[in-house]
């Protein structure tokens, strides 16, 4: 498995992703193309090769002018950034989003300020993204109903990974495309790991967000990072709450130990795990923004 390479998402009909190299990593990004009577995609990446993700839709026979749907779970760049890009190449296709990320793709300037914040030295793989315009977006909220033809998804919101994001539910298949509320599945490490970054992470919300999916029952779980999750979904899902609760323990045990948030990130950061997976710069860099993510959640939670 390589970047730019595509597959067949086993048990959904008509449905690929492809691995868009995010981050010069393979495995961490996918972005999933529908094929339906209303073509759409899932998701967008961070911009850098997007032309991977019309490579893509070339794959799945789909034209440019064709798609239908670009399809945001939430507006973190490494999910939103390529929007303008791919809107800009596929003309005919409206962008969703949840309607607090909305604004933040028609104008992306504050999430570029706030992304750079939140991943330090990882923007060097990103792009500038470019607006989508207004008259493209179409502004979702909890429930509603993306029509796709052949096909229907719901979007659920869940915003305790982010206040805009949503999951969305294709009846077709019994899937569910997780976005973050789901955590990242690991497919060497056939392991789920937690995702938790700045400005917005919300314990308690995340593990209400991964009971909302595990109530939706779904038979395929649909990972932006990365790719189909394991047939025992529910069971992922309570793998993930509880992987949470151990992670902001472990960071607040660390803290109080050793009373400095940067010494703490480094502490979780050279001791990471999946180094071998992701390369040790995006491994190191991963770890310490989301050590610094339940760090500003525990400030919060002791009203600070």
């Amino acid at each position: 498995m390589a970047p730019g390479d595509t597959f067949d998402v086993p048990d959904c009909e008509n449905v690929t992703y492809v691995d868009t190299g995010m981050y010069d990593t393979a495995e961490y990004g996918s972005v999933y193309v529908i094929d339906a009577d209303r073509p759409a995609i899932v998701d967008t990446g961070i911009g850098t090769n997007y032309e991977r993700i019309l490579d893509a839709l070339d794959e799945a026979g789909i034209e440019r002018e064709d798609l239908a749907a670009i399809l945001v779970t939430h507006v973190h760049l490494d999910h939103a950034g390529g929007a303008g890009f791919i809107a800009d190449a596929c003309p005919n296709a409206d962008v969703y989003v949840h309607e607090r990320g909305a604004r933040h793709i028609a104008d992306p300037s504050r999430l570029v300020e706030g992304t750079k914040q939140a991943v330090g030295d990882q923007w060097q793989y990103y792009t500038d993204p470019k607006p989508v315009p207004e008259d493209r977006i179409v502004e979702l909220t909890d429930g509603d109903s993306v029509d796709l033809g052949s096909r229907e998804l719901t979007a659920h919101h869940a915003p305790g990974h982010a206040p805009h994001q949503v999951v969305y539910e294709d009846h077709a298949d019994d899937a569910v495309f997780t976005a973050d509320a789901a955590g990242i599945w690991i497919p060497s490490k056939q392991r789920i790991r937690e995702t938790s970054p700045p400005p917005n992470f919300d314990l308690e919300q995340c593990i209400t967000d991964a009971e909302m999916i595990r109530r939706l029952d779904p038979e395929v779980l649909l990972f932006p990072h990365f790719g189909p999750g394991p047939e025992e979904t529910d069971a992922v899902l309570r793998e993930y709450e509880q992987v949470l609760r151990e992670w902001v323990d472990a960071v607040e045990r660390e803290v109080v130990e050793r009373g400095d948030e940067e010494v703490t990130a480094e502490h979780f950061a050279e001791t990471n795990d999946v180094a071998d997976v992701w390369g040790d710069h995006k491994a190191q860099a991963e770890t310490k923004m989301n050590v610094r993510g339940v760090l500003n959640y525990l400030k919060g939670r002791a009203g600070e």
